[in-house]
């Protein structure tokens, strides 16, 4: 017959480290999640209304989240100057 030890219990450490670790994995994640509206912003998309809807709505299904990551990544257009006006 076999006897089954008893596993020691967690230390306080080993339990608050866990704690952290699973903090730092949820915060990587929705960092990954939202990583095209966050590239959209560094660039200054002029659509980034549209990336976020995008990315919010459909980025669970993976593909919405490649669709939104390439209108963050799409060049940006020149802003032009305003035209001459002369007086």
């Amino acid at each position: 017959m076999h006897t089954l030890a008893a596993s020691p219990a967690p230390s306080g450490a080993s339990v608050a480290l866990t704690g952290i670790g699973l903090i730092l994995l949820i915060l990587v994640s929705v960092c990954a999640y939202f990583l095209p509206v966050i590239a959209g912003r560094v660039r200054r998309v002029p659509n980034l209304g549209q990336i976020a809807v995008v990315n919010v709505l459909l980025g669970w299904t993976m593909i919405g989240w490649i669709v939104a990551l390439v209108m963050a990544l799409k060049p940006v257009p020149a802003a032009y100057p305003p035209p001459y006006r002369a007086r």
